[in-house]
């Protein structure tokens, strides 16, 4: 292995220029608007899961799965009207955060690849992103079943 070397004088003064010159970010504001954002996008949420619970005589368990689809789909269809970017734009990371997140970068791979046909360019580029989310998300519900089945045989719980 090589010996990390101190830097010359010249890349010490480029370092220093560029310091000089590079925009500070505001930090505290972006925190801001991604937490009132997400809680918005999360509050929005709610109001659905509450609207399958008094219309449609769901329970608190069985309007889950509806709403997460439903937030889904809205986010994908304000992706395709070009909003979503705007609120992204604005919100950052709180954007991305809740599911609606997932559903914009799906749609937005498929969007952006539709020219490609729809087999290899839509479907195959929206699902590189759909496809490792769900791998990770299938893997790490089969680890956490395995640990409570063993945990469970062992009579720890």
């Amino acid at each position: 292995m090589g010996r990390k070397t101190s830097p010359s004088p010249v890349e010490k003064g480029y370092q220093e220029l560029q310091k000089k010159h590079e925009l500070k970010r505001p930090v505290f504001k972006n925190c801001i608007r991604a937490f009132l954002v997400g809680g918005f996008i999360c509050t929005i949420g709610q109001a659905i899961t509450y609207f399958y619970i008094y219309y449609f005589d769901f329970t608190e368990q069985t309007a889950g799965n509806p709403t997460v689809a439903t937030m889904i789909f809205l986010s994908m269809l304000l992706t395709g009207f070009g909003v979503y970017d705007h609120i992204g734009q604005f919100a950052g990371a709180g954007s991305a955060v809740p599911v609606t997140g997932f559903g914009n970068s799906v749609i937005s791979a498929a969007i952006e690849h539709r020219t490609e046909g729809m087999v290899l360019g839509v479907g195959g580029n929206m699902f590189k992103l759909a496809g490792t989310v769900l791998l990770f998300g299938v893997f790490s519900a089969f680890i956490v079943a395995l640990v409570r089945t063993l945990l469970t045989m062992w009579g720890v719980l």
